[in-house]
């Protein structure tokens, strides 16, 4: 990866519906434009994301998309709307931002939703898309939400446990109890729900060194918060939508770098993907899952290097 750097530019961007989407620009002005689209939904936007491009050849776009990060109103206030906060609304938001900024076409790149957001973006306009690079890659599927939520659960039954007692143990959609517990208005209860959902958020990546990923405790509440907005309602994405919009994306060349024991393999992801994208490059690697790995991040920025 590259050096640490500092954006030489940023701003809030009001994109309607009483939001305003934080955004900054590092790199190169004159270099080729590319836009960072990080995961969660509502992990937002972090420094290291800037060191995956070569800032002498790059122009990095990085935003927190809504509800998150620095943008405005956040996922964490007492009373919050998440009407105006879907897949379709994040995809206005990217164009937006990329005409604000004077850009015709630009790379985009991301991880985990990250992924599921910028397969949807390039599926909506891929005349912007010039190349795309994805790491644990996710395409909104009902089968990898259902896999995250339950389905792993054989794998890891203590924490499962204890995860499905927490939203007491519903018989329907259990990111839609959360939800609802997680909206609450009593602080006790929607933070404690925060709490265990990200407890087994930590269970399921499992060699991912543990640490405070979900503090503090505001960024905890917004992140599974906007999580489970979106899991409930399947990411507002129609069934197997970038597969059956391959066609759209067919000639958009890009990579994949995915975790061999990344569990989202369960389901065939990368390999369903790599069937409906024949521009990409599927490149694993080895002894990594979902969270990555330095031998990740190395082929992470040697595939936007190959795009320079």
């Amino acid at each position: 990866m590259y050096p640490e750097i500092e954006p030489y530019d940023h701003g809030m961007l009001d994109v309607g519906d009483g939001h305003h989407v934080y955004w900054e620009v590092c790199g190169n002005p004159d270099g080729k434009p590319a836009v960072v689209l990080h995961g969660g939904p509502g992990s937002g936007c972090t420094p290291n994301a800037r060191r995956y491009f070569d800032p002498a050849a790059y122009r990095v776009v990085l935003f927190d998309q809504r509800g998150c990060g620095r943008s405005t109103p956040h996922a964490s206030a007492p009373t919050v709307d998440l009407s105006a906060n879907t897949t379709d609304h994040l995809i206005a938001d990217i164009e937006l931002l990329r005409t604000t900024l004077g850009i015709d076409r630009w790379l985009v790149f991301g991880a985990s939703w990250g992924s599921v957001l910028g397969l949807a973006y390039a599926v909506r306009h891929p005349e912007r898309v010039t190349e795309m690079v994805y790491a644990g890659v996710a395409m909104g599927l009902r089968e990898e939400i259902d896999l995250l939520v339950d389905g792993l659960g054989p794998m890891f039954p203590e924490a499962h446990a204890r995860f499905r007692a927490a939203a007491g143990d519903p018989a329907g959609d259990i990111a839609a109890a959360y939800l609802e517990l997680l909206l609450d208005p009593d602080p006790a209860v929607h933070h404690r729900a925060a709490a265990e959902w990200c407890a087994w958020e930590d269970a399921m990546v499992p060699l991912t060194p543990q640490g405070p990923r979900f503090d503090p405790p505001d960024y905890r509440l917004a992140f599974t918060r906007l999580v489970t907005h979106y899991w409930s309602n399947g990411c507002w994405l129609p069934p197997d939508h970038v597969a059956a919009n391959s066609a759209r994306i067919a000639h958009i060349p890009g990579v994949v770098v995915q975790g061999e024991l990344d569990l989202v393999n369960l389901v065939g992801t990368p390999w369903r993907l790599a069937a409906a994208w024949p521009g990409a490059e599927l490149v694993t690697i080895r002894h990594t899952a979902h969270g990555g790995s330095p031998e990740m991040a190395a082929a992470r920025t040697a595939a936007t290097d190959r795009f320079r």
